[in-house]
């Protein structure tokens, strides 16, 4: 039995350690190719007028359920990139700028400017402040970003946001 247990030890161990560690985020920034890098903190999600957001069936590219996200309040992020000042001439500009999403164990989701500003995706894209009736600071994926517009809601299911990088097509 010993032998047996150690085995399966064995075995198991490196499947463990496959798995992603997620850190916990606290803030995010905002940086890249707007004239003023930007912080947020959880205190400062704080300050925007919270909605309630219906519950997300998470789907992955196959479309295969995954898991559903429920009792969901958040903020509107396109309120927060609003602030952003480009370095532009015209507003035409506009159209050459992307965001990268990043988040804390490097999975990265692009949205372009026109998709935020421009189509009703912009609408429907959150900064999750409550989850299954607990708070930002009490969720193990603490800035968490969804879509819930989306046909596969996974793709850009963004747990622990650390940064948005704004870039501009060459």
């Amino acid at each position: 039995m010993k032998k047996l247990f150690l085995f399966l030890l064995i075995i198991s161990s490196p499947l463990v350690n496959a798995q992603r560690k997620i850190t916990p985020t606290e803030q995010f920034s905002i940086s890249g190719k707007i004239k003023t890098e930007l912080k947020f903190t959880l205190h400062d999600l704080g300050s925007y007028e919270t909605v309630a957001i219906p519950d997300i069936v998470v789907t992955n590219n196959s479309g295969e359920v995954k898991s559903t996200a429920k009792s969901l309040k958040g903020i509107l992020l396109k309120p927060i990139l609003e602030k952003l000042e480009f370095p532009i001439e015209k507003p035409k500009e506009l159209n050459e700028f992307y965001f990268t999403f990043i988040a804390s164990d490097g999975y990265k989701v692009v949205y372009s400017w026109n998709e935020i500003f421009n189509t009703e995706t912009g609408n429907h894209i959150y900064v999750v402040t409550e989850k299954d009736g607990k708070k930002i600071s009490e969720l193990e994926e603490r800035i968490l970003i969804v879509t819930p517009t989306d046909f596969k809601t996974g793709r850009r299911h963004i747990k622990d946001l650390e940064k948005i990088v704004v870039n501009r097509v060459d």
